[in-house]
């Protein structure tokens, strides 16, 4: 049976003291759980595709007037928004009949917002949604009276692969992520599927991509997004479906080796199902986009043929509480729009509410293009295998995926744990990240332990103050990880010969520090020991560490101590600290992606010269 939870975030009040008023928990963090989904279709098109339309309309009514929630559209800086634009208009046009008396008027409105839009910027996968869009057109016949001549001819010239990509060396210009060359492959395809150019450049990017994906994914198959630093987050896993898709998109057999990445990654999606259709859950551009990275992922393994029977139907199955979960949590009626950003909500400034109209059609087109693949293998109007709740409790209870070893090691520990999918990244998240506690070597479960988008609180990780100014934190230099699974405890352990020292936009390795470091789960309860030493005697201003949670109904219990009455994390306490205080977590800082924190632990050490070994501890319980 279907269930919903309401939107918004907790209500808090003030803790005055350690038994004072009740402060609530967070309202269902997780969003609904759907023991039953709606077949995949039938949310697409009953739901998804009517919000697009209404959106669609209002932009051919306002065109640069048009505002969102208040937002005046057109002003966002969103570099993407044409292509996106012309994306989400080709579904009007494409998803009309052609006796049908409104396509002539999407026809004309199609061609008066590429003449409105044909000097804004738009860059990258701006290129790639634009030139996407009118393959699709040029394929049912409507291009020539979608696109004016001028306009079509200046469009050849800007959506261009060489707009981002040196033509001689095949190098990407303006240090773009490493994902941009499967961009720029899919640009040189489709610019010759429209007889734009020759075939050359489509293929000598087509290698280039698959050869920067096997250098930077090594023996493991999952793709650091930086140059070998470490960072292993959601498109380390997701990078591969967008490679597939293009393929796919584009007509194109794709080799055994890319077949067998793809594996790789819809294994490890798979063993992450839930019922909730809640998807990555560490790292940037999550929430709704760490939802639609296991769509994409297993949607393309699905149709090139690399699941059999059974999980070909469970990846349905998901796909279609990914989708349920789409319209029933993400989009807000009242908005008119998807939300990312209010009631307590917090993405990354990438995806920022000023590119609010953006976001609507770039999701839509993922969830509109999943759908029709699985729609062609068979799936359209089918209800979710009923075996599915059954089938994730046969999933292991632990899994150990490594990313990379030798100088520094990386991997993901995923356990299940009840209705819990806990992940433990041990990652380094490298410029622009490794502050940010998304990629905090710490648990993350969704809608229990979650980090905020380009926060950098210390949570679940000490903080060390020195007293010459510098700050540190064990969060980029990992060595000798490891791990043992005994009955139904798991127990992972590495450690670090240096600190990252904060500051910087990039992780700078400092010695005076080190730490080992040993997680022991148990059923309902997680408990994290480091040992801190120093090369030669260090003076600290102060350690810090912070719990922020969505459960509420704090007390404190002890000195370092904290027991809750409301929420999944039912207990918390820390050793090693002079104490501990629980109250409401306030400000914007504390906000996850689905919804604002409830309560904030915070834990201190004062000043001292550390010359012994230090011992911090903290110990989680949940239910």
């Amino acid at each position: 049976m279907l269930s919903r939870a309401p939107f918004g975030a907790a209500c808090l009040a003030l803790l005055a003291a350690p038994a004072a008023m009740a402060q609530s928990a967070a309202p269902a963090p997780h969003g609904p759980v759907y023991e039953t989904a709606p077949p995949m279709d039938a949310t697409i098109e009953g739901r998804l595709m009517p919000q697009l339309a209404g959106l669609l309309h209002q932009l051919l009514r306002e065109k640069r007037g048009m505002r969102l929630d208040g937002v005046p559209v057109f002003d966002s800086g969103d570099k993407f928004l044409p292509g996106k634009i012309a994306s989400g208009l080709s579904y009007l046009l494409l998803d009309t009949p052609k006796g049908d008396p409104k396509l002539a008027e999407y026809l004309a409105g199609y061609r008066d917002i590429a003449d409105l839009t044909i000097d804004d910027p738009n860059d990258t996968w701006g290129i790639y949604y634009y030139i996407s869009a009118l393959h699709d057109l040029k394929r049912a016949g409507l291009l020539d009276e979608a696109v004016s001549p001028t306009t079509l001819a200046r469009l050849q010239q800007k959506l261009d692969w060489r707009r981002f990509v040196d033509a001689k060396s095949l190098r990407l210009l303006h240090d773009l992520p490493n994902n941009y060359y499967g961009v720029a492959f899919s640009v040189a395809r489709l610019r010759y599927l429209l007889g734009w150019e020759d075939e050359a450049a489509s293929k000598a990017l087509l290698q280039r991509m698959i050869d920067h994906y096997r250098s930077y994914s090594g023996q493991y198959g999952f793709a650091d997004e930086t140059d070998g630093h470490g960072r292993f987050d959601r498109y380390s896993v997701l990078l591969i479906g967008e490679i597939a898709q293009r393929f796919i998109e584009t007509g194109m057999t794709p080799t055994p080796q890319v077949k067998a990445w793809l594996r790789k990654s819809a294994d490890l999606m798979l063993h992450r199902a839930t019922l909730t259709g809640e998807g990555w859950e560490y790292g940037r551009s999550i929430g709704t986009y760490g939802e639609t990275a296991f769509l994409e992922v297993l949607t393309a393994a699905a149709k090139l043929g690399v699941l059999d029977k059974r999980e070909r139907d469970m990846a349905y199955a998901l796909s279609s509480r990914i989708a349920a979960r789409y319209a029933d949590f993400w989009l807000n009626p009242a908005m008119g729009s998807v939300n990312l950003w209010d009631g307590g909500r917090r993405t990354d400034g990438y995806r920022g509410k000023h590119r609010i109209l953006g976001e609507n059609l770039s999701l839509a087109r993922q969830y509109i293009y999943t759908n029709a693949l699985w729609n062609g293998l068979g799936y359209k109007g089918a209800a979710p295998s009923p075996g599915y709740a059954a089938w994730l409790r046969t999933l292991p209870a632990a899994r150990f995926t490594w990313f990379a070893r030798g100088d520094h090691d990386r991997a993901l520990l995923t356990l299940r744990d009840g209705d819990h999918v806990i992940g433990l990244p041990i990652i380094n998240g490298a410029e622009d990240q490794h502050m940010h506690n998304p990629y905090f070597p710490i648990p993350f479960a969704g809608g229990m332990l979650q980090g905020s988008a380009d926060a950098s609180f210390p949570q679940l990780t000490p903080r060390f103050a020195l007293a010459d100014g510098s700050v540190l934190m064990p969060l980029a230099w990992f060595r000798g990880v490891t791990w043992k699974r005994t009955g139904n405890r798991t127990v992972v352990g590495w450690r670090q010969d240096a600190m990252d020292r904060m500051g910087g936009n990039a992780p700078v390795a400092d010695k005076r520090l080190t730490v080992t470091t040993r997680y022991a789960f148990a059923p309902g309860r997680i408990t994290r020991t480091d040992v801190y030493r120093a090369a030669v005697p260090v003076d600290l201003s102060e350690v810090t560490m912070e719990f922020a949670s969505f459960s509420g109904d704090p007390r404190s219990t002890g000195p370092a101590a904290v027991t809750f009455g409301a929420g999944e994390v039912t207990g918390f306490s820390a050793t090693g600290y002079e104490g501990c205080t629980v109250g409401p977590a306030a400000g914007k800082e504390y906000r996850a992606p689905t919804g604002a924190f409830a309560s904030l632990v915070r834990c201190r050490l004062g000043a001292r010269r550390l010359a012994a070994p230090l011992t911090l501890t903290w110990t989680l319980r949940y239910k």
